[in-house]
Parts: structure tokens; sequence; C-alpha cells
């Protein structure tokens, strides 16, 4: 229990500040690259969560083909021999009265609150030993004694690539 809030208070640090980062810094590819250490410690958290299926897609999806596809709009858009590319606006001081009351809300409705957890370990009960997310999954998109999910994925799977048919038409140039 001591090693997991370690790590996790050092994921959180590390997210938090890369996310300051990410609306901090001028350059806007650094501010990139900041958003997939944000992407990363989140997947981090994810993990000590035991949601290993939501860490690995996060890393997949958010870390690897969002910030590619950030970082290509990045480069298509021609920003070179800009020295500031992430200007910043001037009411930065009311942003962060306002972004520090929404905090404030949040902590008190946390503390606040009827539904508050203090012991995490008796929630964990609840769940069978040995269960595996990914696999619970698996069973759950492919099983074919319950109601199964393969329809909707592959309903999912074809309106996806309608998408990227369509936006490589709307892309090409002519």
């Amino acid at each position: 229990m001591i090693l997991a809030t370690i790590l996790f208070w050092v994921f959180a640090v590390i997210l938090v500040g890369a996310a300051l980062l990410v609306v901090g810094l001028r350059n806007i590819v650094h501010s990139a690259i900041a958003l997939v250490l944000v992407f990363a410690m989140a997947a981090g958290v994810y993990l000590l969560l035991d949601a290993e299926f939501i860490a690995i897609v996060q890393i997949l999806i958010y870390a690897g083909a969002v910030t590619i596809l950030i970082l290509f709009a990045l480069m298509l858009t021609r920003i070179t021999g800009q020295p500031t590319t992430n200007p910043s606006n001037r009411l930065w001081p009311v942003a962060f009265i306002i972004s520090a009351l929404v905090g404030l809300c949040i902590v008190l409705a946390i503390m606040l609150s009827p539904h508050a957890v203090s012991d995490v370990s008796n929630g964990a009960s609840q769940l069978p030993a040995n269960i595996n997310n990914v696999a619970r999954i698996g069973q759950l998109l492919y099983s074919p004694s319950a109601y199964s999910y393969v329809l909707p994925f592959e309903i999912a799977s074809v309106v996806l690539l309608v998408a990227i048919i369509g936006a490589i038409v709307i892309a090409r140039e002519e």
C-alpha cells in the first residue's frame, strides 16, 4: 500500500506539472510533447487502479495516435519562423482565480460528500479473486453464452473506417 501511494503521488505531481507545461510553454510543439507525458502519467494512474485495459488504451490511442495527429497538424500548418507559436492571454490572472475557485469547490464537494469513501480495501473484496480486466472485457465482447457486444463493436469499426475514408477523400487535392 505504501508503494502504491508513493507511485500515485509521483504520477500525480508529474501529471500536474506536465499539464501546466502544456498550457504554459510558448512553443506549441513543446506543448504537444508535454502532452505525451500527461497521457503517460494518466496511464500510470490507471495501472494503479488495476484498470490495465484503460491504461493500454490510454497509451495506444492518446499517447500514440492523438499526439501524432496533433504533431502532424502542427507540421502541416507551417508555423516555422515564429518564435512564439502559443501566445499568452492577458486574462491569465482571471483564469487563475476561476481555476482556484473550481478546484476549491471540487475539494469541498469531495470532503463534504456523504458518498465519500474512506476505506478502499473493502471495495476490492467485492470482485472475484484473480480476475483480469482484459480477459473480462474479451469475455464480454465475444462470449456466445452471454450478451455479446460483437455487433456494436463491428459497427463502430465500420463507422471509423468510413470516417477515415471520408477524411482521405476530403483532404485529397484535386
